[in-house]
Protein backbone atom coordinates (compact mmCIF):
# COMPACT_ATOMS: atom_id res chain seq x y z
CA UNK A 1 0.00 0.00 0.00
CA UNK A 2 1.22 3.60 -0.58
CA UNK A 3 2.48 5.52 2.43
CA UNK A 4 -0.60 7.05 4.08
CA UNK A 5 1.60 9.85 5.42
CA UNK A 6 2.45 10.97 1.88
CA UNK A 7 1.20 14.35 0.60
CA UNK A 8 -2.48 14.44 -0.31
CA UNK A 9 -1.76 14.90 -4.00
CA UNK A 10 0.29 11.69 -4.01
CA UNK A 11 -2.56 9.79 -2.37
CA UNK A 12 -5.02 11.27 -4.87
CA UNK A 13 -2.73 10.23 -7.73
CA UNK A 14 -2.65 6.67 -6.40
CA UNK A 15 -6.44 6.66 -6.05
CA UNK A 16 -7.04 8.00 -9.56
CA UNK A 17 -4.55 5.58 -11.07
CA UNK A 18 -6.17 2.66 -9.25
CA UNK A 19 -9.61 3.73 -10.48
CA UNK A 20 -8.38 3.99 -14.09
CA UNK A 21 -6.56 0.67 -13.77
CA UNK A 22 -9.70 -1.15 -12.66
CA UNK A 23 -11.78 0.53 -15.38
CA UNK A 24 -9.19 -0.32 -18.06
CA UNK A 25 -9.04 -3.97 -17.02
CA UNK A 26 -12.82 -4.30 -16.84
CA UNK A 27 -13.17 -2.67 -20.30
CA UNK A 28 -10.59 -5.12 -21.66
CA UNK A 29 -12.04 -8.25 -20.07
CA UNK A 30 -15.79 -7.70 -20.64
CA UNK A 31 -15.65 -8.11 -24.46
CA UNK A 32 -14.10 -11.55 -23.95
CA UNK A 33 -17.49 -12.70 -22.71
CA UNK A 34 -19.76 -14.02 -25.46
CA UNK A 35 -22.78 -12.38 -23.85
CA UNK A 36 -24.91 -10.22 -26.17
CA UNK A 37 -26.09 -7.62 -23.63
CA UNK A 38 -25.51 -4.12 -25.00
CA UNK A 39 -23.57 -2.95 -21.93
CA UNK A 40 -21.01 -5.70 -22.60
CA UNK A 41 -20.84 -5.48 -26.38
CA UNK A 42 -20.38 -1.70 -26.27
CA UNK A 43 -16.78 -2.31 -25.12
CA UNK A 44 -16.03 -3.91 -28.50
CA UNK A 45 -16.04 -0.48 -30.08
CA UNK A 46 -13.53 1.87 -28.37
CA UNK A 47 -10.45 -0.39 -28.34
CA UNK A 48 -8.17 2.43 -29.48
CA UNK A 49 -9.46 4.67 -26.69
CA UNK A 50 -9.21 1.86 -24.13
CA UNK A 51 -5.61 1.01 -25.04
CA UNK A 52 -4.66 4.69 -24.90
CA UNK A 53 -6.11 5.10 -21.40
CA UNK A 54 -4.57 1.79 -20.30
CA UNK A 55 -1.15 2.83 -21.57
CA UNK A 56 -1.35 6.18 -19.77
CA UNK A 57 -2.49 4.40 -16.60
CA UNK A 58 0.42 1.97 -16.88
CA UNK A 59 2.80 4.91 -17.19
CA UNK A 60 1.27 6.54 -14.11
CA UNK A 61 1.54 3.31 -12.11
CA UNK A 62 5.23 3.01 -12.96
CA UNK A 63 5.88 6.65 -12.05
CA UNK A 64 4.15 6.07 -8.71
CA UNK A 65 6.35 3.02 -8.14
CA UNK A 66 3.59 0.43 -7.92
CA UNK A 67 6.03 -2.27 -8.99
CA UNK A 68 8.15 -1.48 -5.92
CA UNK A 69 5.39 -1.45 -3.30
CA UNK A 70 5.31 -4.04 -0.56
CA UNK A 71 3.38 -7.15 -1.44
CA UNK A 72 2.46 -8.28 -4.91
CA UNK A 73 -0.68 -6.27 -5.65
CA UNK A 74 1.18 -3.33 -7.22
CA UNK A 75 3.38 -5.50 -9.40
CA UNK A 76 0.35 -7.63 -10.29
CA UNK A 77 -1.65 -4.61 -11.45
CA UNK A 78 1.30 -3.30 -13.47
CA UNK A 79 1.61 -6.71 -15.15
CA UNK A 80 -2.14 -6.87 -15.82
CA UNK A 81 -2.10 -3.38 -17.37
CA UNK A 82 0.84 -4.36 -19.55
CA UNK A 83 -0.97 -7.50 -20.70
CA UNK A 84 -4.09 -5.44 -21.49
CA UNK A 85 -2.05 -3.02 -23.61
CA UNK A 86 -0.51 -5.91 -25.54
CA UNK A 87 -3.88 -7.61 -26.08
CA UNK A 88 -5.71 -4.45 -27.20
CA UNK A 89 -2.84 -3.53 -29.51
CA UNK A 90 -2.90 -7.04 -30.98
CA UNK A 91 -6.57 -6.52 -31.94
CA UNK A 92 -5.98 -3.09 -33.49
CA UNK A 93 -2.63 -3.44 -35.28
CA UNK A 94 -4.06 -5.40 -38.28
CA UNK A 95 -6.06 -2.28 -39.16
CA UNK A 96 -2.97 -0.10 -39.44
CA UNK A 97 -0.38 0.28 -42.21
CA UNK A 98 2.04 -1.69 -40.01
CA UNK A 99 0.28 -4.94 -40.97
CA UNK A 100 0.29 -6.68 -44.34
CA UNK A 101 -2.59 -5.87 -46.65
CA UNK A 102 -5.28 -8.53 -46.73
CA UNK A 103 -6.29 -7.34 -50.22
CA UNK A 104 -3.62 -6.31 -52.68
CA UNK A 105 -3.40 -3.04 -54.58
CA UNK A 106 -5.04 -2.92 -57.98
CA UNK A 107 -2.98 -3.94 -60.99
CA UNK A 108 -5.89 -3.66 -63.43
CA UNK A 109 -5.61 -0.78 -65.92
CA UNK A 110 -8.77 -1.65 -67.83
CA UNK A 111 -11.49 0.64 -66.47
CA UNK A 112 -14.14 -1.78 -67.64
CA UNK A 113 -13.39 -4.02 -64.66
CA UNK A 114 -13.42 -1.28 -62.04
CA UNK A 115 -16.22 -0.58 -59.61
CA UNK A 116 -16.51 2.26 -57.10
CA UNK A 117 -19.00 2.69 -54.28
CA UNK A 118 -19.83 5.02 -51.41
CA UNK A 119 -21.65 4.25 -48.17
CA UNK A 120 -23.20 7.21 -46.37
CA UNK A 121 -25.18 7.25 -43.13
CA UNK A 122 -26.82 10.66 -43.50
CA UNK A 123 -28.33 10.83 -39.96
CA UNK A 124 -32.06 11.12 -40.59
CA UNK A 125 -32.43 14.32 -38.56
CA UNK A 126 -29.52 16.03 -40.33
CA UNK A 127 -30.86 18.68 -42.71
CA UNK A 128 -27.67 19.34 -44.71
CA UNK A 129 -28.98 17.55 -47.75
CA UNK A 130 -27.27 19.84 -50.25
CA UNK A 131 -23.93 19.20 -48.58
CA UNK A 132 -24.36 15.42 -48.73
CA UNK A 133 -25.48 15.57 -52.38
CA UNK A 134 -22.46 17.72 -53.31
CA UNK A 135 -20.03 15.24 -51.74
CA UNK A 136 -21.61 12.33 -53.61
CA UNK A 137 -21.70 14.18 -56.92
CA UNK A 138 -18.10 15.30 -56.58
CA UNK A 139 -16.91 11.79 -55.65
CA UNK A 140 -19.17 10.26 -58.33
CA UNK A 141 -19.00 6.56 -57.36
CA UNK A 142 -20.70 3.93 -59.49
CA UNK A 143 -22.80 2.71 -56.55
CA UNK A 144 -24.23 4.75 -53.68
CA UNK A 145 -26.05 3.51 -50.61
CA UNK A 146 -27.43 6.11 -48.21
CA UNK A 147 -28.96 4.91 -44.94
CA UNK A 148 -31.14 6.58 -42.29
CA UNK A 149 -32.98 8.07 -45.25
CA UNK A 150 -36.64 9.08 -45.09
CA UNK A 151 -38.87 10.73 -47.71
CA UNK A 152 -37.21 14.13 -47.12
CA UNK A 153 -33.80 12.65 -47.79
CA UNK A 154 -35.07 10.95 -50.92
CA UNK A 155 -36.05 14.34 -52.32
CA UNK A 156 -32.61 15.72 -51.41
CA UNK A 157 -30.73 12.91 -53.15
CA UNK A 158 -33.17 12.33 -56.02
CA UNK A 159 -30.95 14.37 -58.45
CA UNK A 160 -28.54 11.42 -58.37
CA UNK A 161 -31.02 9.48 -60.48
CA UNK A 162 -29.99 11.61 -63.47
CA UNK A 163 -26.56 9.93 -63.45
CA UNK A 164 -27.46 6.76 -61.53
CA UNK A 165 -30.75 5.61 -63.11
CA UNK A 166 -30.82 2.11 -61.56
CA UNK A 167 -32.34 2.37 -58.12
CA UNK A 168 -33.70 0.33 -55.26
CA UNK A 169 -35.18 2.50 -52.53
CA UNK A 170 -36.90 1.96 -49.20
CA UNK A 171 -37.21 5.37 -47.49
CA UNK A 172 -38.49 5.01 -43.92
CA UNK A 173 -38.99 7.43 -41.05
CA UNK A 174 -37.59 5.07 -38.38
CA UNK A 175 -33.85 5.83 -39.05
CA UNK A 176 -33.49 2.58 -41.01
CA UNK A 177 -34.56 3.69 -44.47
CA UNK A 178 -32.16 3.16 -47.36
CA UNK A 179 -31.64 4.59 -50.82
CA UNK A 180 -29.56 2.83 -53.45
CA UNK A 181 -28.39 4.44 -56.69
CA UNK A 182 -26.37 2.73 -59.42
CA UNK A 183 -24.81 3.94 -62.62
CA UNK A 184 -24.42 0.31 -63.67
CA UNK A 185 -27.23 -2.10 -64.59
CA UNK A 186 -28.84 -4.00 -61.72
CA UNK A 187 -30.44 -7.43 -61.76
CA UNK A 188 -32.66 -9.26 -59.27
CA UNK A 189 -32.43 -6.38 -56.80
CA UNK A 190 -34.87 -6.34 -53.92
CA UNK A 191 -35.37 -5.06 -50.42
CA UNK A 192 -35.53 -7.76 -47.76
CA UNK A 193 -36.36 -7.75 -44.08
CA UNK A 194 -34.12 -10.52 -42.78
CA UNK A 195 -34.95 -10.34 -39.07
CA UNK A 196 -36.34 -7.03 -37.83
CA UNK A 197 -39.63 -6.19 -39.49
CA UNK A 198 -38.57 -2.54 -39.68
CA UNK A 199 -34.92 -2.92 -40.81
CA UNK A 200 -34.49 -3.38 -44.58
CA UNK A 201 -31.45 -4.65 -46.45
CA UNK A 202 -30.45 -4.58 -50.11
CA UNK A 203 -29.84 -7.75 -52.16
CA UNK A 204 -29.04 -7.96 -55.85
CA UNK A 205 -26.44 -8.04 -58.60
CA UNK A 206 -24.69 -5.31 -60.60
CA UNK A 207 -23.00 -5.59 -63.99
CA UNK A 208 -19.46 -4.28 -64.41
CA UNK A 209 -18.71 -1.93 -67.34
CA UNK A 210 -17.23 -4.87 -69.29
CA UNK A 211 -20.83 -5.95 -69.93
CA UNK A 212 -20.08 -9.54 -68.89
CA UNK A 213 -19.25 -9.73 -65.20
CA UNK A 214 -21.98 -9.69 -62.57
CA UNK A 215 -21.22 -8.91 -58.93
CA UNK A 216 -23.40 -10.00 -56.01
CA UNK A 217 -24.32 -7.11 -53.67
CA UNK A 218 -25.55 -6.95 -50.08
CA UNK A 219 -26.29 -3.63 -48.40
CA UNK A 220 -26.86 -3.85 -44.63
CA UNK A 221 -27.72 -1.60 -41.71
CA UNK A 222 -28.62 -3.73 -38.67
CA UNK A 223 -29.59 -2.22 -35.33
CA UNK A 224 -26.76 -1.49 -32.89
CA UNK A 225 -26.62 -2.91 -29.37
CA UNK A 226 -27.76 0.20 -27.50
CA UNK A 227 -30.50 0.92 -24.94
CA UNK A 228 -32.61 2.98 -27.34
CA UNK A 229 -32.23 0.52 -30.24
CA UNK A 230 -31.68 -3.08 -29.19
CA UNK A 231 -30.84 -4.31 -25.71
CA UNK A 232 -28.68 -7.08 -27.18
CA UNK A 233 -26.52 -7.62 -30.23
CA UNK A 234 -28.37 -10.85 -31.03
CA UNK A 235 -30.27 -9.72 -34.12
CA UNK A 236 -27.39 -7.64 -35.46
CA UNK A 237 -25.11 -10.65 -35.21
CA UNK A 238 -27.73 -12.95 -36.74
CA UNK A 239 -28.31 -10.65 -39.73
CA UNK A 240 -24.60 -10.50 -40.54
CA UNK A 241 -24.25 -14.26 -40.21
CA UNK A 242 -27.33 -14.98 -42.30
CA UNK A 243 -25.69 -13.09 -45.15
CA UNK A 244 -22.37 -14.76 -44.41
CA UNK A 245 -23.93 -18.23 -44.74
CA UNK A 246 -25.64 -17.28 -48.01
CA UNK A 247 -22.34 -16.05 -49.45
CA UNK A 248 -20.64 -19.27 -48.38
CA UNK A 249 -23.01 -21.19 -50.65
CA UNK A 250 -22.11 -19.07 -53.69
CA UNK A 251 -18.98 -18.84 -55.80
CA UNK A 252 -19.21 -15.44 -57.45
CA UNK A 253 -17.74 -11.95 -57.06
CA UNK A 254 -19.38 -10.47 -53.96
CA UNK A 255 -19.42 -7.17 -52.07
CA UNK A 256 -21.07 -6.55 -48.69
CA UNK A 257 -21.32 -2.95 -47.55
CA UNK A 258 -23.14 -0.68 -45.15
CA UNK A 259 -23.28 0.73 -41.66
CA UNK A 260 -22.82 -2.55 -39.81
CA UNK A 261 -23.04 -1.00 -36.34
CA UNK A 262 -20.06 -3.16 -35.47
CA UNK A 263 -16.30 -2.80 -35.60
CA UNK A 264 -14.10 -4.97 -37.78
CA UNK A 265 -12.19 -6.42 -34.81
CA UNK A 266 -15.25 -7.72 -32.96
CA UNK A 267 -15.80 -11.46 -32.57
CA UNK A 268 -18.94 -11.27 -34.72
CA UNK A 269 -17.22 -9.47 -37.60
CA UNK A 270 -14.36 -11.96 -37.53
CA UNK A 271 -16.84 -14.85 -37.48
CA UNK A 272 -18.72 -13.27 -40.40
CA UNK A 273 -15.51 -13.05 -42.44
CA UNK A 274 -14.62 -16.65 -41.69
CA UNK A 275 -18.09 -17.91 -42.62
CA UNK A 276 -18.40 -15.79 -45.78
CA UNK A 277 -14.79 -16.03 -46.99
CA UNK A 278 -14.70 -12.26 -47.58
CA UNK A 279 -11.76 -9.91 -47.04
CA UNK A 280 -11.49 -6.51 -45.36
CA UNK A 281 -9.78 -3.74 -47.41
CA UNK A 282 -8.98 -1.84 -44.18
CA UNK A 283 -6.51 -4.53 -43.06
CA UNK A 284 -3.02 -3.15 -43.65
CA UNK A 285 -4.33 0.23 -44.81
CA UNK A 286 -5.76 2.03 -41.78
CA UNK A 287 -8.69 2.32 -39.39
CA UNK A 288 -10.54 5.03 -41.35
CA UNK A 289 -12.91 5.61 -38.40
CA UNK A 290 -16.31 6.80 -39.60
CA UNK A 291 -18.16 7.33 -36.30
CA UNK A 292 -18.51 9.67 -34.36
CA UNK A 293 -17.89 12.48 -36.84
CA UNK A 294 -18.39 15.20 -34.21
CA UNK A 295 -15.93 13.86 -31.62
CA UNK A 296 -12.35 13.37 -32.77
CA UNK A 297 -11.30 11.43 -29.67
CA UNK A 298 -14.30 9.09 -29.77
CA UNK A 299 -14.16 7.48 -33.20
CA UNK A 300 -14.15 3.95 -34.53
CA UNK A 301 -14.94 2.26 -37.88
CA UNK A 302 -18.64 1.35 -38.14
CA UNK A 303 -19.15 1.62 -41.90
CA UNK A 304 -17.63 -1.25 -43.85
CA UNK A 305 -17.08 -2.86 -47.21
CA UNK A 306 -16.13 -6.54 -47.39
CA UNK A 307 -15.21 -8.14 -50.72
CA UNK A 308 -14.49 -11.57 -52.21
CA UNK A 309 -10.83 -12.42 -52.97
CA UNK A 310 -11.22 -11.81 -56.71
CA UNK A 311 -11.09 -8.03 -56.08
CA UNK A 312 -8.18 -5.71 -55.45
CA UNK A 313 -8.20 -2.18 -54.06
CA UNK A 314 -7.62 0.84 -56.26
CA UNK A 315 -8.56 3.48 -53.67
CA UNK A 316 -10.12 3.69 -50.22
CA UNK A 317 -10.83 6.88 -48.32
CA UNK A 318 -13.07 8.54 -45.80
CA UNK A 319 -15.15 11.26 -47.44
CA UNK A 320 -15.72 14.77 -46.06
CA UNK A 321 -18.14 15.68 -43.28
CA UNK A 322 -21.78 15.95 -44.43
CA UNK A 323 -23.48 17.04 -41.19
CA UNK A 324 -24.07 13.47 -40.01
CA UNK A 325 -22.60 11.65 -37.03
CA UNK A 326 -20.95 9.36 -39.62
CA UNK A 327 -18.35 10.15 -42.23
CA UNK A 328 -19.10 8.49 -45.60
CA UNK A 329 -16.62 5.91 -46.86
CA UNK A 330 -15.51 5.40 -50.47
CA UNK A 331 -13.91 2.38 -52.08
CA UNK A 332 -12.78 1.74 -55.65
CA UNK A 333 -12.15 -1.88 -56.59
CA UNK A 334 -10.79 -3.73 -59.60
CA UNK A 335 -12.09 -7.15 -60.53
CA UNK A 336 -9.06 -9.40 -61.00
CA UNK A 337 -10.18 -13.05 -61.05
CA UNK A 338 -6.58 -14.22 -61.52
CA UNK A 339 -5.81 -12.92 -58.02
CA UNK A 340 -8.43 -15.14 -56.38
CA UNK A 341 -6.17 -18.14 -55.72
CA UNK A 342 -3.44 -15.96 -54.25
CA UNK A 343 -5.76 -13.91 -52.06
CA UNK A 344 -7.83 -16.85 -50.86
CA UNK A 345 -4.81 -17.68 -48.70
CA UNK A 346 -5.59 -14.45 -46.79
CA UNK A 347 -9.15 -15.53 -46.02
CA UNK A 348 -9.82 -16.47 -42.41
CA UNK A 349 -10.86 -20.11 -42.40
CA UNK A 350 -14.03 -21.27 -40.67
CA UNK A 351 -14.14 -24.57 -38.80
CA UNK A 352 -17.07 -26.72 -37.65
CA UNK A 353 -17.32 -24.79 -34.37
CA UNK A 354 -17.65 -21.52 -36.31
CA UNK A 355 -20.55 -22.88 -38.36
CA UNK A 356 -22.21 -24.26 -35.24
CA UNK A 357 -21.84 -20.91 -33.48
CA UNK A 358 -23.23 -19.08 -36.51
CA UNK A 359 -26.23 -21.42 -36.64
CA UNK A 360 -26.90 -20.89 -32.95
CA UNK A 361 -26.67 -17.09 -33.24
CA UNK A 362 -29.04 -17.08 -36.21
CA UNK A 363 -31.54 -19.24 -34.32
CA UNK A 364 -31.33 -16.94 -31.31
CA UNK A 365 -31.90 -13.95 -33.59
CA UNK A 366 -35.14 -15.39 -34.96
CA UNK A 367 -36.28 -16.39 -31.48
CA UNK A 368 -35.70 -12.87 -30.17
CA UNK A 369 -37.57 -11.37 -33.12
CA UNK A 370 -40.48 -13.79 -32.59
CA UNK A 371 -40.68 -12.79 -28.94
CA UNK A 372 -40.74 -9.10 -29.86
CA UNK A 373 -43.40 -9.68 -32.51
CA UNK A 374 -45.60 -11.45 -29.99
CA UNK A 375 -45.24 -8.52 -27.61
CA UNK A 376 -45.97 -5.93 -30.28
CA UNK A 377 -48.53 -8.06 -32.14
CA UNK A 378 -47.02 -7.10 -35.51
CA UNK A 379 -46.27 -9.09 -38.63
CA UNK A 380 -43.25 -9.13 -40.91
CA UNK A 381 -43.29 -6.73 -43.86
CA UNK A 382 -43.31 -8.24 -47.34
CA UNK A 383 -40.32 -8.10 -49.64
CA UNK A 384 -40.33 -5.37 -52.27
CA UNK A 385 -39.01 -5.80 -55.78
CA UNK A 386 -36.64 -3.44 -57.59
CA UNK A 387 -38.03 -0.45 -59.41
CA UNK A 388 -35.90 1.18 -62.08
Amino acid sequence: MPDLDAPIWILLAHGLTLLLAVASLVATLLPLLRETAWWIRVFDFPRLQIVTITLLTLGGALLLGWHQLEGYWGLGLVGALGAAVVYQSFRIVPYTPVASKQIGDSTQTDGKRHLSLAVMNVLQYNKQGARALAVLQQTDPDLIMAVETDAWWYEQLKPLEATHPYTCHEPLDNTYGLLFFSRLPLEDCEIKYLLDDDVPSLHGRVQLPDGKTWVRLYGLHPKPPAPAESKTSTKRDAELLLVGKEIDRKDEPTIVFGDMNDVAWSHTSELFRRISGLLDPRVGRGLLPTFHADYMLLRWPLDHVFVSPDFKVDDIQRLPYVGSDHFPIYLKLSYEPQAKVEQEENCEQADIEDFEEAEQKIQEGFEEEDEEEEQEDTGRKPQRELTT
